[in-house]
């Protein structure tokens, strides 16, 4: 962004710069990377991702954090005026308090601080204030200027490693530390780290839930962080400091965000003198002299696994000092990324909204294996993989609804690699059944429904099938009969009941496909649980009591029925598998699209957090596409690219809700691009107004025949915002949706748009 401005004050043309410039140049990772309430507004603009530097689907993400503590799981926040320092793992859009933000690096000049410095009464920190006109963040690249005191801190990164390059004042007293407690959400309850040669340290730091961390502990995240770090200037003034944290102390977030848990600190022994110190909660600090602008750079391996991961990720990805060479490879990696789905056409804003939105798709589910192919599993084993990369981080209820409908799209390995790896979680673990949001193996129980059930379906439907079925079908029936509707017909709730009943319908599907005919039977029965909570008096969904009576009608109507991260009459459209049952209840298809009409016409212009269309959250991210389904297939036109020119844009508030691991984004990717699925499964796309003139999708050759597949939209503009007729491979087309098996053949789908809609 800051190059484009650049070239229209030295005379470049948007249209020589659109020709100049790669895909990663439009990346702006600070889309989105605002955290807080007080200057977003309630609900609104927290996006919740970082600005750091990363690469596709890696294992570290080096970036700026602002904050510990609090509803900021992406540890940074746009707005905030301090930076404690640059961790070397993130996670991206997530709430719940979130996790990682480990291995926290800040350089400083002067006496030696401890705490971050949040806090009046314990004294000062090692946090410092920041130049906000400094600030670059670009793919693969981060650079900031500190200003107490001076210092240049740049970020790139590697799959498995990243670098970090400082340029420092004359001082006599520089520093470098490492704070191996920090935590985003908590703490590392121990740490460990040892000196292992003139310019090296090696150590870990162990994350367990009674430190906080991932939904504050409920979330049972439970991994240790390996490091291998190396310093372009030698350790010869080197120490640490040792906390003392009294038995029974917390560990957890409110515990580590007080000025009590800081005072603490503050007293920590300074020790030296010594090679190796293990603790509650300690930091690592090497001191040097510098001369003006002086250069002082670090890299370091992280690993999962153990301490000789990392060292060998940091070898075999960034073995000198040449940072510029790793923030070129993070680009090029990008690039080649990015280059699975290309645009033409849209504005320059239009363009960097789409490659960010498609860069923030990239980024998880990431890689959680070393170079060497080792990972910790789910039996707390070191394994080593073989026919698949082991992932993490599954924001299952968010992403099953366009994020991996786009990405078996582009990047079907991808899918199948997640799906082998909560099949073999399932196993390793015990737990035997498909978690719904996973976290370096956690089991954390996070939101409702059975969507790796769903996820697996649309995979083995879309002919994505390198796992082992036979587990995969056995640990989804342990799914749905754990989580379900049951015989019993409903679940606690509104939301729970619909969610189950979609994931049900998954299962028979998989079921039939399997030719397992009794269950498929049997959940294409349980699939219509959502009719036991229609409540004809009503005309809508209304929750009941275990035994069958109904619960109190709140004042307010649908939209005061209490649901789960939406309301009733947002979550009543959930009935994706059946929506000929669900209009049949609704009464009728002309009076559904009244409602629906009603709906959209009643949300705020700017798309913010809402009783109707609430974009911000994900239930009812299939809602515009209804329309199409619905015999009204201009409406789907109309309100999908009004969402996108109103709840997307350049700027950190850019997003109207959290980013959720890539979901948010993903919708904005297939609905610009002319397509999005309303029921993932049935493997179709619903077709909607591009906003862009052509998009292309490279296909994988493993899972597609084709090599492209492109939508193209003549006279596209603003105003010809209307599907006139449509092709197919050169063919009139009249359907308004496209199966998946079309798009993975190849070919064009061309459209002919006009200012009217066609009724």
């Amino acid at each position: 962004m800051r190059n484009y401005l650049l070239g229209l004050l030295i005379g470049i043309t948007p249209v020589a710069y659109a020709q100049q410039h790669t895909p990663a140049d439009y990346v702006n990772p600070f889309i989105g990377a605002s955290t807080s309430t007080a200057a977003a507004g309630v609900y609104h603009g927290l996006g919740k991702t970082f600005p750091g530097a990363t690469t596709p689907f890696g294992l570290v993400q080096v970036s700026p954090n602002t904050i510990t503590g609090g509803d900021n799981g992406s540890g940074y926040s746009y707005e905030h005026q301090f930076i404690e320092g640059f961790a070397f793992t993130q996670m991206s859009g997530i709430g719940w308090y979130g996790d990682l933000g480990n291995f926290l690096v800040t350089p400083a000049t002067g006496p030696l601080r401890v705490i971050a410095g949040r806090h009046a009464a314990p004294g000062k920190g090692y946090r410092s204030g920041y130049d906000k006109s400094s600030e670059i963040a670009e793919a693969g690249y981060y650079s900031v200027m500190l200003t107490n005191p001076d210092i240049r801190v740049e970020a790139s990164a590697a799959p498995h490693s990243g670098m970090l390059r400082f340029v420092f004042p004359q001082h006599k007293q520089s520093r470098i530390q490492v704070d191996l407690a920090r935590r985003v959400g908590g703490t590392a309850i121990e740490q460990s780290v040892e000196v292992v040669n003139a310019n090296t340290i090696e150590g870990w730091m162990k994350c367990t839930p009674e430190g906080g961390g991932w939904g504050n502990g409920d979330g049972k995240a439970d991994y240790i962080v390996y490091f291998h770090a190396e310093f372009s200037k030698p350790l010869k003034n080197y120490g640490y400091w040792n906390a003392h944290i009294p038995e029974g102390q917390s560990r957890k977030r409110e515990a580590i965000e007080s000025a009590a848990y800081d005072s603490l600190v503050e007293k920590a022994a300074i020790v030296r003198n010594t090679r190796k110190l293990t603790g509650k909660h300690i930091g690592f600090f090497t001191e040097f002299e510098t001369k003006a602008n002086e250069t002082v750079t670090m890299k370091a391996g992280i690993s999962f696994v153990s301490v000789a991961g990392a060292r060998e990720n940091l070898a075999k990805e960034i073995s000198g000092w040449n940072f510029e060479s790793v923030r070129k490879n993070a680009k090029e990696l990008w690039n080649q990324a990015l280059s699975k789905a290309t645009i033409e056409g849209g504005t320059e804003e239009q363009k960097h909204v789409f490659y960010t939105a498609l860069y923030h798709t990239m980024i998880d589910p990431r890689s959680a294996a070393d170079v060497n192919g080792f990972y910790t599993g789910g039996d707390g084993q070191v394994h080593r993989q073989q026919q698949f990369t082991k992932r993490t981080i599954f924001s299952g209820w968010d992403v099953f609804r366009s994020q991996f409908p786009l990405q078996s799209i582009i990047n079907p390995t991808v899918v199948n690699d997640m799906i082998n790896s909560l099949v073999e979680l399932g196993t390793e673990s015990k737990k035997n059944y498909l978690e719904r949001w996973e976290l370096l193996n956690a089991y954390s129980g996070c939101m409702i429904g059975n969507p790796a059930v769903v996820v697996i379906n649309d995979a083995y439907s879309k002919g994505i099938r390198n796992f082992d079925i036979a587990k995969a079908y056995t640990l989804a029936k342990n799914s749905v009969e754990k989580f379900g509707n049951g015989e019993r017909g409903y679940a606690d709730g509104i939301s729970q009941t619909l969610e189950y009943a979609f994931s049900e319908w998954a299962l028979s599907q998989f079921a039939k496909q399997l030719g397992h005919t009794a269950d498929a039977a049997k959940y294409a029965q349980r699939a219509k649980s959502y009719q036991n909570l229609f409540d004809s008096t009503h005309h809508w969904f209304r929750a009941k009591n275990a035994d069958g009576s109904w619960q109190p009608w709140n004042n307010g109507g649908r939209i005061a029925q209490p649901t789960l991260e939406s309301n009733a009459y947002q979550q009543g459209w959930f009935v994706p598998h059946d929506l000929d049952g669900l209009v049949s209840l609704l009464g009728g298809k002309e009076k559904v699209i009244a409602d629906l009409e009603d709906l959209f016409n009643k949300t705020p212009e700017n798309f913010s957090w809402n009783d109707y269309y609430n974009h911000a959250n994900e239930p009812v991210h299939h809602v515009p596409f209804l329309f199409n389904r619905l015999g009204a297939p201009w409406l789907t036109q109309y309100w999908s690219r009004v969402i996108c020119e109103k709840a997307y844009h350049n700027s950190v508030e850019g997003l109207v809700g959290n980013e959720d691991v890539g979901q948010m984004s993903a919708w904005y990717v297939l609905a610009a691009s002319g397509l999005h699925p309303v029921c993932p499964g049935d493997n179709l796309y619903e077709i909607t107004s591009p906003v862009f003139d052509k998009v292309t999708f490279r296909l994988e050759p493993k899972y597609a025949k084709g090599k492209t597949f492109t939508v193209v939209a003549k006279n596209n503009s603003a105003n010809n915002k209307y599907i006139q007729s449509m092709t197919l491979n050169g063919k009139p087309y009249t359907n308004h949706a496209i199966r998946y098996e079309d798009i993975a053949a190849g070919g064009v789908l061309e459209l002919t748009m006009g200012p009217e809609p066609v009724k």
